[in-house]
C-alpha cells in the first residue's frame, strides 16, 4: 500500500470534493456552497489522493479557538484502509498547533463506523439532535472533545497542493 499524503485543498478540487460527496452522503453541499466557503476562508478542506485521484476528504472551520468537522468523506471503495484516521489526526495536529481548545462534530446516529472513529480520537457525545437530518428524519449525535491539556505540535503552513506527512 502506498503512504497517504494529506494535503489542503482549494477551489481547483471542488469537483473531485463534489463527487465523494455524491458517492458518500444523501444530501450534499452545492459546488457554490464549497467554493463560497473556501474563497472566504470560512473552513479548510485536506484530502487524500490515491493514483492523482482524490478519494477522501475532511472538511473543518476554527472559529474563536473552536472547530468544527464539518465533513469527513471517503470514496466506499477505499473505506477501512485508514483514510478517515489519517485525515482526523492530521486535522486535530493541526487545531493543536493553533492552540484550538474544543472540537466539535454531529454525526448520523446509524453511522457507526464514524463513531468509532470519533470516539478513538477522545471525542464524547454530548447531546442529541432530533429528526436533524432532512432526507430520513435521522438523529444526529452530537460529539465534543477538549483539546486543551492536549500537546500541541509545531505550527504547520500548508498550501493548496503542498502534502504532509
Amino acid at each position: 500500500m502506498q503512504t497517504m499524503n494529506c494535503e489542503l485543498l482549494g477551489p481547483q478540487d471542488v469537483s473531485g470534493v463534489m463527487e465523494l460527496e455524491r458517492l458518500c452522503f444523501r444530501t450534499h453541499w452545492t459546488r457554490d456552497q464549497f467554493l463560497l466557503g473556501l474563497e472566504r476562508h470560512a473552513f479548510r478542506i485536506f484530502g487524500i489522493r490515491e493514483r492523482g485521484v482524490l478519494v477522501a476528504y475532511a472538511a473543518f472551520s476554527v472559529i474563536a479557538g473552536e472547530m468544527e468537522i464539518l465533513n469527513i468523506a471517503t470514496h466506499p471503495f477505499h473505506r477501512r484502509k485508514g483514510m478517515g484516521k489519517k485525515l482526523m489526526a492530521e486535522v486535530l495536529d493541526i487545531c493543536r498547533a493553533e492552540r484550538v481548545e474544543v472540537g466539535f462534530l454531529e454525526v448520523r446516529r446509524s453511522n457507526i463506523g464514524a463513531i468509532d472513529l470519533y470516539e478513538k480520537f477522545g471525542f464524547i457525545q454530548v447531546g442529541t439532535r432530533k429528526n436533524y437530518y432532512p432526507d430520513n428524519n435521522e438523529d444526529a449525535l452530537l460529539y465534543r472533545l477538549d483539546m486543551t491539556g492536549q500537546e500541541s505540535g509545531t505550527a504547520v503552513q500548508h498550501e493548496p497542493g503542498r502534502k504532509t506527512s
